[in-house]
C-alpha cells in the first residue's frame, strides 16, 4: 500500500465560500514583479538611434532655394514637390531625414520657413533636398 493511496482518487475541492479563480488570474499570482517601473522603456529610449544634421555647402543652398521658389511661383501648374528635411529628435540629441509631399503654399523668409499646404513648417535650414517633376521642365535638375 502506497503512502498517499487514501487521497489519490478523492475528487477535486471545490470552496463554498470563495469563486473559482480564472487560468489567467492564477497565473498572474506567478507573474514577475515588476520592481523597475519604466526601466524598459527607458532601455528601448537609449537604444533608439538618431542621427546627425548634415551641413550643406552654399552651392546646395542656393540650389534647394531655387527650387523652393520656382516651385512656389509655379503653383498654378500644382506643382506636388517632396521636400527632404531633418525632424530634431523631440527627446535627445540628434533627429532624422523624414520626406513631406505636397504643395508649397508660402515662403517666409523672415522667419526662414516653407509652409505646405496641409499646414506643416519646415526650416529652410532644415531642408536637404526638394524634388519635382516641374524642374526638369524649368531646367533645374
Amino acid at each position: 500500500m502506497g503512502k498517499y493511496d487514501d487521497i489519490i482518487n478523492l475528487p477535486h475541492h471545490v470552496s463554498q465560500t470563495r469563486p473559482h479563480m480564472s487560468v489567467r488570474d492564477r497565473a498572474a499570482q506567478f507573474a514577475p514583479f515588476a520592481a523597475l517601473t519604466g526601466y524598459g522603456d527607458a532601455i528601448d529610449e537609449t537604444a533608439r538611434l538618431t542621427g546627425k544634421k548634415i551641413e550643406l555647402g552654399d552651392e546646395k543652398k542656393r540650389a534647394i532655394e531655387l527650387r523652393l521658389i520656382a516651385a512656389f511661383e509655379n503653383s498654378d501648374v500644382s506643382p506636388m514637390v517632396t521636400v527632404t528635411h531633418f525632424r530634431p529628435d523631440e527627446k535627445k540629441t540628434g533627429g532624422e531625414y523624414v520626406k513631406t509631399v505636397g504643395k508649397i503654399k508660402k515662403i517666409d523668409e523672415t522667419e526662414k520657413i516653407v509652409l505646405m499646404s496641409d499646414g506643416k513648417k519646415i526650416s529652410i535650414d532644415d531642408i536637404s533636398d526638394v524634388e519635382s517633376d516641374i524642374f526638369h521642365l524649368l531646367g533645374l535638375d
